[in-house]
């Protein structure tokens, strides 16, 4: 029987050379070279580098076997967690274990089932303390923030981004049109409405796509082009980069998700099974995505690792946003103005909320039916906004271990609430605002502004 087998036994290494051996017995040779001349060989009388050689094999049985190798990573693991600990937090007592509390933290945001709660403490914010940043000629359609919460990247339907200081509201930068004539032949900026802006957890790379199918690549510190991605046949309408990694996740009115690897600057795989064009898409540390499906009513748990997909049946309205809250949990929003909250060991949605946004009777260019467009959370928190046309932005705290929904209060906002995002530690949140749908133009708020707002989120403990 003929066959290739590997064994499960470690190779017996070799046996380093003793230097005994060579004090045992004296050798002494006389060699004739090619030219005639000789040489003695005197194990007695070794030579410097000889000694050097030996002395080396000794030594590299010496070396850490697996075992010690993994108590010293661990051990430097730990004091890197404490140093991190006691650099973030000024109050730890010398009794008091920080690096246990973050360890048990680390494993139950592993495995889905952490949640700090800040909801109950957070309070309406004042509508004088909103900034408001105005520079896209029309409505704005994504954004997102960088790590550091520094700076706000913005798409548009004017074909453009902008980089924003959030701080100052100056802008720190600008990708124009690909079709501005006035820049150089090199200008690779998009030349169709940009639907979808995402950044990588590490701020080394921003991804933009939108109606011209592509996929384009961006340093955020200059806003130099890096790579453009083709492979989609519709306009790519959602971009989720993993959390901890550089692989991004890519949704297109194509029906399909298509995953690309920035460290290679390649494409990786397609993932095929929503039946009309998807509208959004979003991903955590675990190697899998979430999206929506848009009019095939159905949300898609994507894992990439087994090649397998959960299918969520929706509500009858199309699903046009979501947002994970966890590893385990998300929240979708409908055109028909439902609010629906997920886990994903369940089919069904745990909670849904009926007409979650309607428009005031003064709003009297709100159209009639207020699509949910836009929605926020806070990872791994019970805090969560959505957005609509009925001029407001909308609070929601999740209750019953993340299983029901509860109305916090409302913030007046003036056109379509087109993107939100929330800073990482909730402390403000940004709302990308547009006098049109960011997907279409089947209305138009003539009184809206296409502009950005920077809400800060006051909290009772942080109130003097």
């Amino acid at each position: 029987m003929s066959g290739f087998f590997l064994s499960n036994k470690p190779k017996r290494k070799k046996k380093n050379v003793d230097s005994k051996i060579f004090s045992k017995k004296k050798v002494s040779d006389s060699r004739t070279l090619r030219n005639g001349s000789q040489f003695d060989i005197n194990t007695d009388s070794e030579s410097e580098s000889d000694k050097e050689d030996i002395n080396s094999n000794i030594n590299s049985s010496d070396e850490e076997t697996a075992q010690e190798k993994r108590l010293r990573l661990a051990k430097e693991y730990l004091v890197q967690l404490e140093n991190e600990e006691r650099e973030n937090r000024q109050d730890i007592s010398d009794g008091e274990d920080a690096v246990g509390e973050r360890l048990q933290k680390d494993v139950l945001e592993k495995q889905g089932n952490f949640q700090r709660k800040i909801a109950e403490k957070c309070i309406c914010p004042d509508e004088d303390a909103i900034k408001i940043f105005s520079g896209h000629k029309l409505s704005l359609t994504c954004l997102c923030i960088s790590p550091d919460d520094k700076m706000i990247f913005s798409g548009s339907k004017d074909c453009s981004i902008i980089k924003w200081d959030i701080q100052t509201g100056t802008k720190e930068g600008k990708i124009p049109s690909g079709h501005s004539q006035a820049e150089s032949s090199d200008n690779h900026g998009h030349v169709g409405h940009i639907f979808a802006i995402a950044i990588s957890s590490d701020g080394q790379y921003l991804a933009s796509g939108g109606q011209d199918k592509l996929i384009r690549i961006w340093n955020p510190c200059n806003l130099k082009h890096i790579h453009t991605f083709k492979g989609h046949r519709d306009a790519v309408t959602g971009l989720a980069f993993r959390q901890g990694y550089n692989q991004l996740f890519s949704a297109s009115k194509d029906r399909t998700i298509k995953i690309w690897s920035l460290d290679e600057m390649a494409f990786v795989d397609t993932l095929f099974g929503h039946e009309d064009g998807i509208t959004a898409i979003d991903s955590m540390k675990y190697e899998q995505a979430v999206s929506s499906g848009g009019r095939d009513t159905s949300v898609r748990l994507w894992k990439v690792v087994t090649e397998s997909q959960l299918v969520f049946n929706g509500s009858c309205g199309s699903i046009d946003c979501l947002r994970m809250i966890n590893e385990k949990s998300f929240v979708s929003g409908s055109d028909d103005g439902s609010l629906s909250l997920w886990a994903i060991t369940k089919k069904k949605p745990l909670c849904t909320v009926s007409k979650a946004h309607q428009p005031t009777a003064d709003n009297i260019d709100a159209p009639r039916e207020s699509w949910i467009t836009s929605l926020a959370t806070v990872r791994n928190t019970d805090l969560i906004a959505s957005g609509s046309s009925d001029s407001a932005i909308r609070f929601w705290r999740c209750e019953n271990g993340i299983k029901s929904l509860s109305p916090l209060f409302t913030l007046p906002a003036v056109g379509f609430v087109n993107s939100l995002a929330f800073s990482s530690d909730g402390s403000f949140l940004v709302a990308g605002m547009g006098q049109e749908h960011r997907l279409g133009r089947w209305w138009r708020l003539k009184s809206a502004k296409n502009c950005i707002f920077v809400v800060p989120i006051t909290r009772t403990m942080d109130k003097s």
